[in-house]
């Protein structure tokens, strides 16, 4: 059993035996049909991944790590809040008639400062302190702008990244306010695992941990019997994760500049109903 396989199903387990259901409370999340999309929830669910020991993607069934790089790329390389740079439709339904998602996601990370006679934005002002005062305990993204929230079509989800360097480890918190996890919580630590990958490797670091900080982890009503089943599968060991070597510069990384070697996985878990 991989060590992110372990993690997500003692979590759900969690969630499911001693969480807090919304039954008979006023909810925003609506189904397509309009009914209420009750969940049962936990607050502050805190798991850690030591990226050194294995990369911590799911074999209960797969997650798609190149159209996770793909978007991790179209907000962190790109910056773009415009659907029309991202290879996949996931973010449509937050689009406007051009494209936009609004001053969300890539574009508050495109926002400069200015430090030491030059301007940087959140990205590059990160990678600039890993390289040139890696014990800095300021290196941090934050992406929920509260001057510019009314302006963004989604609130940012995960909106907040503290790197540390420990020793020559680079590591991480994702701070992420809401998730649901049978859709997106491996996607997302899968993104900001490659995320410490990358860094870790232009600023000649190896990786450490990454530790994801949820606020408010949900397990949806008609969720509920699709996770009951996810957790009871059998899982393979963790796959490898391979890196091109030959990258030093971030925004040279492509989604083919990573490859999963001997990722096996179960059966993939098909039209997820998504709570709007």
């Amino acid at each position: 059993m991989s060590i992110a396989d372990k993690i997500f199903i003692d979590m759900c387990r969690d969630i499911l035996d001693n969480g807090y259901t919304s039954e008979g409370e006023e909810i925003r999340p609506k189904w397509e049909d309009g009914t209420d999309a009750h969940y049962i929830k936990k607050f502050g669910v805190v798991n850690r991944y030591d990226l050194s020991k294995e990369f911590p993607i799911l074999t209960l069934r797969p997650t798609y790590l190149k159209s996770c790089i793909d978007e991790l790329l179209w907000i962190w390389q790109k910056k773009s809040n415009n659907i029309g740079e991202l290879n996949s439709k996931i973010w449509n339904q937050w689009a406007d008639e051009d494209g936009s998602i609004g001053k969300a996601y890539g574009y508050q990370l495109a926002q400069k400062h200015k430090y030491k006679e030059g301007e940087f934005d959140q990205v590059d002002r990160a990678l600039y302190d890993l390289k040139h005062t890696p014990y800095s305990r300021r290196i941090m993204t934050n992406i929920y702008n509260h001057a510019d929230l009314h302006a963004m079509n989604l609130y940012p989800c995960a909106y907040s990244v503290t790197f540390n360097v420990t020793g020559d480890r680079l590591n991480a918190i994702l701070n992420q306010r809401s998730q649901d996890i049978l859709a997106a919580n491996n996607w997302n630590v899968c993104q900001y695992a490659i995320l410490v990958h990358m860094f870790a490797q232009v600023s000649g670091l190896k990786v450490g941990e990454l530790i994801h900080v949820i606020a408010d982890a949900h397990i949806y009503d008609r969720h509920v019997p699709i996770i009951e089943e996810l957790i009871t599968r059998a899982p393979y060991l963790a796959p490898k994760l391979v890196v091109n070597p030959e990258v030093k510069d971030f925004y040279d990384f492509t989604v083919d500049d990573f490859v999963l070697e001997n990722y096996q996985a179960g059966e993939q878990v098909r039209n997820i109903p998504i709570a709007e």
